[in-house]
């Protein structure tokens, strides 16, 4: 059982309304690392500056992250500044400061060049193809990526295709990468790039996967309130790869049931602010909660087509 996560750690400056602006740990390798730390123990490859906190790599190992491909570097850490709008689905981008991530390039150690499972969080195609020449041996592979990868890197992007298991891309995303307009064509369109698997992000909506066997509605987790969407799809991409990684299964079956628990995952993430609000989720809270969502997807489709024979 091994997990590779590459991607990045930051700090990140919150904006949310009606509150004043809050910096927390961020970045997409810690959101995923500390969901994935519920179910695996994740390897972490990224960079930070000199300014970053023994605190923050301590709560990382207290996770269960194994931190040793954490390269820490003369500079400051990666640090971006958001601000939500109100319906907090929106959001601004008001300052990004690369730091020492400007120049990453990751080096994977040599012991975790054969990994189960390896997830290349939204970093420049260029640097994920870098980590997938050095873990050629990984059995299954999730990609990350964004609109900003997409417009200016996209071919960089299509040549890695045949090497992804299964992609995490959000609506907008997915037409991007496509050029369609309808999403489940738009998912279709991205199969014959080469990619196994698509899973398509779309936040309080839920998501859909379409993979060559069909296709798979996961609604969303139903919720009250919510505090903060930040990192909501980096702890959903992390539940899901440690679920696949705890139960060694690749599976279309496997990953539909990997799914929910992610979807169930990402509901805790945005009750809370900051990847250390997930260190009050226990195990028991997860199981819990994937009952509950077990139960409110479950149908008795024999009932209802025998409900529907008229005549």
């Amino acid at each position: 059982m091994s997990l590779l996560c590459v991607g990045s750690v930051a700090y990140d400056v919150i904006e949310l309304p009606g509150r004043p602006p809050v910096e927390v740990l961020g970045g997409s390798a810690t959101w995923f690392c500390t969901a994935a730390g519920l179910l695996s123990r994740p390897q972490l490859v990224a960079v930070v500056g000199d300014d970053f906190s023994e605190d923050d790599v301590h709560f990382l190992r207290q996770r269960g992250v194994d931190t040793a491909g954490l390269a820490r570097k003369p500079g400051t850490t990666f640090r971006w500044h958001g601000r939500y709008h109100d319906n907090l689905i929106g959001r601004d981008s008001l300052k990004t400061e690369l730091g020492v991530f400007a120049d990453f390039s990751p080096v994977i150690p040599p012991d975790w060049r054969s990994p189960d499972v390896l997830f290349l969080g939204n970093i420049k195609p260029d640097l994920q193809g870098l980590v997938l020449a050095q873990a050629r041996d990984a059995r299954f592979v999730g990609l990350d990526t964004i609109e900003c990868w997409i417009d200016n890197f996209r071919a960089d992007l299509v040549r890695l295709m045949p090497r992804v298991d299964l992609l995490f891309v959000n609506d907008d995303e997915v037409r991007q990468l496509s050029g369609e307009v309808n999403v489940l064509v738009a998912a279709r369109r991205v199969l014959e790039m080469g990619a196994r698997a698509i899973v398509v992000k779309r936040g309080e909506h839920g998501a859909i996967l379409v993979s060559p066997e069909g296709m798979a509605l996961l609604p969303a987790y139903p919720l009250d309130a919510i505090v903060d969407p930040t990192g909501a799809g980096d702890c959903f991409a992390g539940a899901t790869l440690a679920y696949l990684d705890h139960v060694r299964d690749f599976g279309p079956a496997a990953i539909r049931r990997a799914l929910a628990v992610g979807t169930v995952m990402g509901s805790f993430c945005v009750q809370g602010f900051g990847p250390r609000s997930l260190a009050d989720v226990r195990l028991g809270d997860l199981r819990d909660r994937v009952r509950r969502y077990a139960e409110f997807v479950s149908l008795d489709g024999g009932r209802l087509l025998s409900d529907l024979e008229i005549g």
